[in-house]
This record gives C-alpha cells, structure tokens and sequence, in this order.
C-alpha cells in the first residue's frame, strides 16, 4: 500500500460512492444536482468564487438555471432548514482584474441571510487558499482543480468555437481543461470536518455538524465509477501562527512516484517543483523505471506567468531530458480544430500503474507543496479488481478525449504499441492532437534571469517580509564591479538606442510637448492648467486610478518643477481626501469590503506612525487609495500620516519628474551631451534611492 495515514495523508475514508468528473460541464451539472438534494448545509471552499457564474450555459436542464449566485439564494429560499457558507481566499491585488470586483459587496450584502460569505485571509504572506472543495450535507463532496468561477465551464469535445464558453463578462474564451471528483460517505464527512476546522481559523465560529441522514442520497443524474472504495485525503497546510506545517501532497506524489513500476500518466498545470522534478529523473535514469506521460499548457496563461512559471519549467524539464537515458519520457500538449487551437491544462493529477489515483487542487509547483492551501483525493486499488479497472478506464478516457478517439481505440493502440507514447503517435489526428511540448522554447522574457534565487519565483514556505526587501535592497558593495559595468553599459545602449529611434523614425514629428498637451486637453493659462491637474488627482484616486500614472502623465505635460509642484501637492490632497473616505466609511464597513488582511494595517499605520507611513509608500504593499482609506480608520493623527506620505513619495516624484524630463530632451534633442546627462542622472537616481531604502529599511529594523 502506497497510502499511509499520518505520513503521507491526513484521513484514510471509504466513499461510498465516487466519480471522475472530466471538465467542468460534468462538474458544474453535478453540483446543480447535489445541491438541488441539499437539506441542511453547504460547504464552498475555493480559490475564487463568482457569483455571475452560468452554471448550465447549453440550457441542459428541465428549468432555467439562474447564475451561481441567483441559484444559491434560490436554493436558500425554498428551504428554511437550509445554510449555505462561501469561503474564498483574500486574493492579491495582483488578480484584481481576473475577479469578480469585490465580492463581499457584490455578493455577501446582496444575498439571502442565510447564505454567509466570507475572505478567508489567513495565511502566510505571499500565500494563498487553493483548496477548492464543495460539500452537502456531509454526504456529497466534490474536490479537484475546479472553482466555481469564470473561464471553466467547457465539455470534453473543447470546441474551438464554441459560443457557450463565455466569461461573466460576455467574452469568449480558449477551451479549458479540468478534472473534479465527486465522493460520498466518510470521505465527504471528512471534508465537511476540513471545511469547519476552515471556518473556525477565519471567522473565529464553530459551525454546527448536520445531522446524517440514515441513507445519503446520491442524485441519480450524477455519475458512479467506484463503491465502496478507500479514498485518502492529503493537504498542504503551510506554517502560520499556531497552525504548523502540513506536507502530506508532496509525499503522497514522491510516494507514488517512487514505487511506480510501468507507467505515471500525469496532467498538471505547472511542473515547477524541485522535490517533484527530483524524484522524476532518478526514475528515469533507471533501465527498467516506469515510462513517464506528461499532459501540459502549451504555454502559462498571461506573460507574467510565462515570464516566470514557464521558464522554471523549461529548467526542470531540461533536467529531465537529461535524465532520460531511455526515451521514456514523454511531454505533451493538447491541440483542438484545424488552427491547432491550444487547449489549456488546468487539471492537477497523476495515475500511478492505473492502481493509484491523485485527483486535487495541488500544482506540481514548489508552492503547493508548502506555502499554498491544498487538497486532494486519493484512490488505491487495495487488491480490488473493480477500483483498479475505474483507474484505468479513468486513464483511458482522458487519453481519449485528448486524441479524439474512442476509449477501446486507445486501449488497443496502447496494447499494440507496446507504450502509451506509440499510442498518441499512432492515433493522432488533424483536428484532435497532443503534441510534443517544444522543451527547447524559451519564454520572451526570463524572470529567472532576474532575481538571484529561481524559488523566490515559485516559494516553497512562508518567508518574512523583510526577506523579500533582502531580494531587491541589496547593498552595492554586494554586486560585482563588473556587474554593475554591464548594467550601466546596457542602460546606456537603451539609451542610445531611443536616439536612434528618434532620428530614424517620425517620431519627432508628433511626440511633442504641445502635442502631449492637447491630448491632455490642457488650456492655455498655465495657472489654470496647474490646478486642474491637482483636481484632477483627487477625482482619480476615488475611483482608484494609480497614482504612478498621474505622476507620469504630469511630468509629460508640465515643466519639471511645476510637475514636482503639481504632482506633490496632488498626492498629497488625494491622500486627505481618501483617507477621510475612510473615516467617514468606518472601521467595520472597510473591515468588510477590503477583508481582514487590508484592515490589519491599521494597528500597524497607528502603531509606527509616520516611519510606517514612509515605508508603506515605498512598499507594494496595496494601492494607493487602499492604503488611504484604510489608514482613515485607524488611530493615527491626519497630520502625521500626511506628513509621513509626503516625505515617503518625494523621493519617487522626484525621481519620475527629474527623469522624464531628461528623457523628454533626449527625445527632443538626441546629443551626447544629453543623452549622457540622461544616463548620469538614471545612476544619480538609481544609487540615491537605494541608500535611502537601505537606511529606512534599518532604522524600521530597528
């Protein structure tokens, strides 16, 4: 047995029933059924959840079903022994335009009393809840990579242009590949128990267990692929505050990993984890080690992403490569329709032998095993022949659905072959394809070339915040002579290059002060124009226009000093009027809006005071307004946060007015002498702020 409790899982269970849903159309129909049976609770756990979702975009059912969010208080309503608790992660800024714009209010306030939404922030910085898990009454649960969210729903067929995959939005999107599994029995109990330990940490409330029913009652419009099979759950749970770290998802893979004899058939989204890849490439080094499918994106979603996950992908596969003395290694991608559409991979399982199963939310990345919330559901085949044929039919059918085949054509190019690899040559088609991931393919930008340590990347556990300013605010004695030669050779060359531009290209025709000035709308009376320009920071940032774009859009359009003048007195009036924002708001309602992670700034603002208030603004700790309005609710005196925010973004104001100005005449006038000036001052600059980060940065140390 593979499957050990305590080492590398958390509950051994038994399902009284389980399915393999393939992609979120079978998911999302199988939650319509489970929670139409709902009596007395249900449990939603996710990475995200948005309320605008369409859960049966083709109309499938009997009766219209309205969005996720109507469906819930509809659900809610027709029973009054009914609850229902959302627990979604406090997301980082940084996915603010991927997500529904702000939930609690969009959802929490709008829904029925019964239903209690809530973010769920408690983690370790830079970390993230990626559970995603729903229960019903204690006795359906669903578990896999699948949110209850936009941008999943799409069928096994992953039309190109299929018109019902659509966002909240009405835009249309590529065709999305996932995997969930539905259970039943102690296994959805034990998920029921999970979902409250959750609760309980972010809210500070025990819920209540609902009472069992004698017989738990599985819709018959839900499929079954196994009963009366063992299932194990496995987490990540990283250390944070009395909580201590939790490593059973990287066990239960290395465990699997280890002990497979024939085959590891795997889909996964990232493979960016060292514990992973370095139990991959021993295997592969074997004579007689197990033949090694991977199912992968083509590429990550967005050049963020690619910029970092892909090229510490491309690093790991590179060593697996090299460790394939065999050819036993296998990389793929799936392709849909005669454009050779990419279908993105979003599943997170492996098969081992087709007698054990992972099924979660984990990604093979470093921050799954440690530092992120995780879950996933394991199944092994303990000398049950039934459990072991679902395996492998579960294998059969994902293969099937990737090459356009049926599952016996599969099965029998796979027996013919000798390895699932001459299978997909053999079977490949022109519409439906996995194809070779190109392993050589570099992303357009290198991350990795950027930062000293690839796992700042892809963390593996909690780091303290003053670790990250470590990455970035290192002394210049630390750097090499001839590293700082070429970073100022290459800055130079940009900058000649620009002159180059500039001469070449019409450019100096329309990039032009006064050019600049009618886009801006600007009058002639440069008084006037000066206090718009201050008015105008105060409207934008209440409707949260980052401040960084006004500053730069000022230095374009005014003189230096006067876009100095301008810009600080800006910043500093859009700053007292957000920050009375959040005194005229309160505590409790910005408490609500900005979830509990934003508002314990308070007691740190309140605390420090105007130190605090000059590090903040040098720190992307949140945006500007957010900062501000948080700050109104706390205890520290207007005078002295105004204070702490002038003097903290003086420097930056400086830098972007001084600095555009000088590129502004290198763009007017290319000469040596200015373009030399121009370089001269991005060093003055460069060196200036980073004495200065490293002095408040030890005096806040201190």
């Amino acid at each position: 047995m593979i499957i050990r409790e305590g080492h590398n899982c958390w509950r051994r269970t038994q399902a009284d029933k389980a399915a393999f849903l393939i992609d979120a159309a079978a998911y999302f129909d199988a939650f319509v059924h489970a929670v139409r049976h709902a009596r007395q609770t249900i449990y939603i756990a996710g990475w995200d959840f948005d309320s605008r979702l369409t859960l049966d975009p083709r109309g499938r059912f009997s009766e219209p079903i309205p969005s996720l969010g109507a469906f819930l208080n509809d659900m809610v309503s027709r029973n009054k022994s009914l609850q229902t608790y959302v627990l979604s992660w406090d997301f980082a800024m940084i996915y603010l335009r991927e997500r529904q714009w702000m939930p609690v209010v969009s959802f929490g306030w709008k829904s029925h009393r019964r239903i209690h939404f809530q973010l769920d922030d408690q983690h370790p910085l830079g970390a993230s809840h990626h559970q995603k898990f729903v229960v019903v009454d204690d006795q359906i649960a669903f578990c896999g990579g699948l949110d209850l969210t936009g941008n999943r729903w799409d069928t096994p067929a992953h039309h190109p242009d299929d018109p019902h995959r659509s966002a909240p939005n009405g835009t249309l999107y590529s065709p999305f590949h996932d995997i969930q599994m539905a259970v039943g029995g102690e296994t959805a109990q034990a998920l029921g128990e999970m979902f409250r330990q959750r609760w309980r940490r972010a809210v500070g409330v025990n819920l209540p267990t609902p009472k069992l029913s004698p017989r738990a009652e599985w819709p018959q419009a839900m499929p079954v692929d196994m009963t009366a099979c063992p299932v194990a759950i496995a987490r990540t749970l990283p250390a944070y505050k009395d909580q201590a770290a939790v490593r059973e998802v990287e066990r239960i893979y290395q465990d699997a990993i280890d002990q497979a004899q024939t085959l590891l058939y795997i889909e996964n989204q990232y493979l960016t984890a060292d514990c992973i890849c370095q139990r991959l490439a021993p295997r592969l080094q074997e004579e007689n080690g197990p033949e090694i499918v991977i199912v992968m994106p083509s590429k990550a979603n967005g050049w963020l992403e690619q910029s970092t996950m892909d090229a510490i992908r491309r690093r790991c596969l590179a060593s697996l490569a090299e460790a394939d003395r065999h050819g036993r290694l296998s990389v793929y991608w799936p392709a849909v329709g005669a454009r050779t559409l990419p279908v993105y991979v979003h599943s997170k399982i492996l098969i081992a032998d087709d007698r054990l199963a992972i099924v979660g939310s984990a990604n093979l990345s470093n921050r799954s095993m440690g530092l992120d919330t995780e879950c996933c559901l394991v199944v092994e085949d303990a000398g049950d022949s039934d459990v072991g044929r679902a395996l492998r039919r579960f294998r059969l059918n994902l293969l099937a659905e990737h090459l356009g085949a049926s599952v016996q054509e599969v099965a029998a190019a796979c027996e013919r072959e000798g390895s699932v690899r001459g299978a997909i040559r053999n079977i490949c088609g022109a519409t439906r394809c996995l194809k070779p991931l190109d392993l050589d393919a570099a992303p357009v930008v290198d991350g990795t070339a950027w930062v000293p340590d690839a796992s700042f990347l892809d963390p593996e556990e909690p780091f303290h915040f003053d670790k990250v300013i470590d990455h970035f605010a290192r002394a210049p004695e630390q750097q090499s002579s001839r590293s700082q030669f070429v970073k100022i050779a290459v800055m130079i060359l940009i900058l000649f290059g620009l002159a180059a531009v500039w001469r070449l290209t019409p450019l100096a025709d329309w990039l032009t002060i006064e050019r600049l000035a009618q886009w801006a709308g600007v009058v002639d009376d440069r008084r006037v124009l000066m206090a718009l320009v201050v008015g105008t920071y105060v409207v934008a940032s209440l409707i949260f226009v980052p401040v960084t774009l006004l500053v730069g859009a000022t230095a374009l359009i005014l003189p230096p000093w006067q876009s100095f003048v301008c810009a600080m007195i800006g910043t500093v009036l859009s700053a007292w009027a957000t920050y009375w924002v959040g005194r005229r708001l309160g505590k409790r309602t910005v408490r609500r809006v900005a979830g509990e992670r934003l508002t314990r700034l308070n007691k740190y603002l309140s605390r420090q005071g105007v130190l605090t208030v000059m590090i903040v603004r040098n720190l992307p700790v949140a945006p500007f307004t957010v900062v501000n309005i948080v700050a109104g609710t706390t205890r520290i005196k207007q005078g002295a946060y105004l204070l702490g925010t002038l003097l903290g973004m003086l420097p930056g104001i400086l830098v972007i007015t001084i600095f555009t100005d000088r590129m502004l005449q290198v763009f007017k006038n290319p000469s040596w002498i200015n373009v030399l000036t121009a370089a001269g001052v991005l060093l003055v600059i460069g060196f200036g702020l980073l004495w200065l980060r490293k002095r408040l940065m030890r005096k806040f140390s201190s």
